[in-house]
């Protein structure tokens, strides 16, 4: 099968939006361009979706040159992992919007005119024949647009919920764009984004114009992507102010949905059987890649027919784009990033049963080498431990173990001084590691950026199909096997769930519903996709639409044993020549020259018993006391200047009037602290 890329380059440089005093909705998409001539060509089509290609804050990427962990590092902030400091989500009086999103909103509202520019005339000048080139081509990017829109309203309805349905132009009258700010329900909006799926679906083409770009089984993989999130958020939220219908719920205060009705029941059917449809489109035409690793470290996917669409990234002169992601991992996979104890915990021995089973097997977690043994495979390929190959020509950083030119995993980073080369936690990353000398540290990365993968349909069936018929039926058995299969774990998942204890499966944030434990098949389901979908900016998603967050209360994020034998790793000059005990660390000892705290053993300030606390390094850190939910953060809040330009009179500071309602639990006047 021909695999198609996504060359990290500037492909055009279009310029799409300009905004006016009426914001986005009444601005030009297009600058310096003649409009009157302008998408008429087939190569006018491909160039201007080429330009949302491009824009990394739609479609994952590794960034451009851009000094991060890229896709990795995007479950920071979750029970995954965590950065040295904690998302400020889950700490009280943290989250402003004035810091982190005002212009959320606007910046989604922005690219859906420019699709909105695009599908208003493109289709017409098909129909009327005033389109040069292939009509297939032509109606692929006219397919390719529909699902731009569709994946800037799933990002926009994953964050905001209920937001307003535009799809055409308008003109600059302030009471027009006003009256099209008005938010509809969610239900609505994630109806309208399958329609436009459905719509990619049927105009693009298997194998596309060029090896670049998106093919019809992409919008089938976000469309079951799209149901399966909006249902599960209707079933776990209902009866709540974060669904339409709900105890609260603000659109029923907006005079222009008062007539709105809704049987929630069946829309949470309706979004199941569209997320299984769509999902096995998907599944049963792509097979799992043999090598999980590969998916995440390779320089080219194309031969992968698990990876539906990646990006590419060259040092080839004419054709250079790069990134840091490789750089980082061989640091001992920094980048201010670490794996907690609750996730590794989530991973399974080989034969299937958890760690805790009568005879799993489980030699402890006091070291690497016993934590890692006989567990599921994919542990040992996303995760660091000692003796791990980093880099086959390795910078000389202290706590990388050189020998024959060859750097080796020696000791996480936790003690870091550049927060940059720090790991929180003690469990470094290695999903996507490449050892190439010639992406050592300081040196440009080009691996390539998977951005869909066909092992998430296979997850997103299997779930979707057990919420819709509490059963696991259909193709689940056949899906969850092959996922196994490929990771090289025991496929009788029924003895997974048999001997999953769900009192031991506490930590493990989706293991809740609503502040409830779910089945242990329900968990077990959940598990999967945990692991196999790690790092890639799924998890708070998958949380959220769980409602899997509301118990969290005072929450300690733990890391790894340390003082049981890691401890040693730490003390001088090696592991090899220590004689005694170490009974405190000084983080000035390891570059940490801003920081006096010890780590000390006997004291629960920065260690929880033997495992290390990440946010308990500093008393300055704002998760030193840990980290609780407030329900109101389940959406984000609408900032007051979208209230201030949809209000009755323009430019009024009455946000009473507005056209738009501010999400549950936030304050309309200055939207930037939640009313609990």
């Amino acid at each position: 099968m021909k695999k198609q890329v996504i060359t990290y380059i500037g492909l055009l440089g279009m310029t799409l939006t300009a905004v006016s005093c009426n914001d986005f909705l009444d601005s030009e998409p297009i600058a310096e361009v003649t409009t009157k001539v302008y998408l008429h060509k087939e190569g006018d089509l491909a160039a201007y979706s080429a330009k949302l290609y491009d824009d990394n804050s739609i479609l994952p990427s590794h960034g451009s040159a851009t000094y991060n962990l890229g896709l990795f590092r995007l479950d920071n902030g979750t029970d995954n992992q965590t950065s040295n400091t904690p998302s400020k989500l889950f700490v009280k009086g943290q989250y402003h919007v004035s810091e982190d999103n005002t212009n959320l909103w606007k910046s989604y509202m922005t690219k859906i005119r420019s699709t909105n520019y695009f599908l208003e005339r493109v289709p017409d000048y098909l129909e009327q024949g005033q389109i040069t080139g292939n009509s297939t081509n032509i109606k692929h990017y006219i397919g390719e647009m529909y699902f731009f829109r569709a994946y800037i309203y799933y990002m926009a309805l994953r964050d905001f919920g209920d937001f307003p349905i535009v799809k055409n132009e308008l003109d600059d009258d302030y009471n027009n764009v006003r009256e099209a700010s008005r938010r509809r329900p969610r239900n609505e909006v994630a109806r309208f984004i399958l329609e436009d799926l459905d719509n990619a679906y049927n105009l693009m083409s298997k194998v596309p114009p060029m090896s670049n770009r998106l093919t019809k089984d992409c919008a089938a993989l976000l469309k079951s992507r799209v149901a399966l999130f909006e249902g599960t958020w209707e079933k776990y939220h209902k009866g709540t102010a974060f669904v339409p219908g709900g105890n609260g719920w603000p659109g029923a205060s907006a005079d222009y949905l008062k007539g709105f009705t809704i049987d929630l029941d069946k829309e949470i059917k309706f979004f199941l059987q569209q997320a299984v449809d769509a999902a096995d489109i998907v599944a049963s035409s792509h097979p799992l890649y043999g090598d999980y690793a590969a998916l995440f470290n390779s320089v080219d996917l194309s031969s992968m027919p698990e990876v539906l669409l990646w990006r590419r990234y060259s040092l080839a002169s004419g054709n250079t784009s790069y990134h840091w992601v490789v750089s980082y991992l061989q640091r001992n996979g920094g980048g201010n990033l670490g794996l907690t104890k609750s996730f590794v915990d989530s991973y399974l021995m080989k034969d299937g049963l958890p760690t805790y089973a009568a005879n799993s097997g489980y030699e402890g977690d006091d070291t690497y080498q016993h934590l890692f043994a006989d567990r599921d495979p994919r542990m040992g390929q996303t995760i660091l431990k000692t003796g791990d190959l980093l880099s086959t020509k390795p910078n000389l950083i202290e706590y990388i173990k050189a020998s024959d030119k060859c750097g080796y995993f020696y000791r996480s980073p936790i003690f870091e001084g550049q927060a940059e080369n720090s790991c929180a936690t003690g469990y470094s990353l290695r999903k996507g590691l490449n050892t190439s000398g010639d992406m050592q540290p300081t040196k440009e990365s080009y691996t390539g950026c998977p951005v869909f993968r066909a092992a998430e349909a296979y997850l997103n069936y299997i779930e979707a199909y057990y919420e819709l018929n509490g059963s696991l039926g259909g193709n689940c058995d056949q899906y969850w096997k092959a996922l196994r299969t490929r990771a090289g774990v025991s496929t009788d998942y029924q003895k997974t769930i048999d001997n999953t204890d769900m009192s031991k499966e506490t930590d493990d944030w989706g293991s809740y519903s609503a502040g409830q434990q779910v089945s242990a098949t329900l968990y077990n389901i959940r598990r999967e996709r945990r692991v196999e979908l790690v790092a890639e900016g799924l998890r708070l998603m998958d949380l959220k639409r769980w409602r899997a967050l509301d118990q969290v209360r005072a929450y300690q994020v733990r890391g790894v044993n340390f003082w049981d034998n890691i401890y040693k790793l730490y003390t001088q000059p090696t592991p090899e020549d220590a004689s005694e005990p170490l009974k405190s660390i000084s983080l000035i000892e390891y570059g940490n020259t801003s920081e006096t705290a010890n780590i000390s053993a006997k004291s629960d300030q920065y260690a929880s018993g033997k495992y290390l606390l990440p946010y308990r390094k500093n008393k300055a850190n704002i998760g030193f006391d840990g980290l609780t939910w407030t329900t109101a953060n389940y959406l984000y809040p609408i900032s007051n200047v979208e209230f201030k330009l949809t209000t009755a009179v323009e430019g009024s500071n009455d946000y009473s009037t507005s056209s738009i309602y501010q999400n549950p639990g936030w304050s309309t006047e200055d939207g930037t602290l939640p009313n609990v």
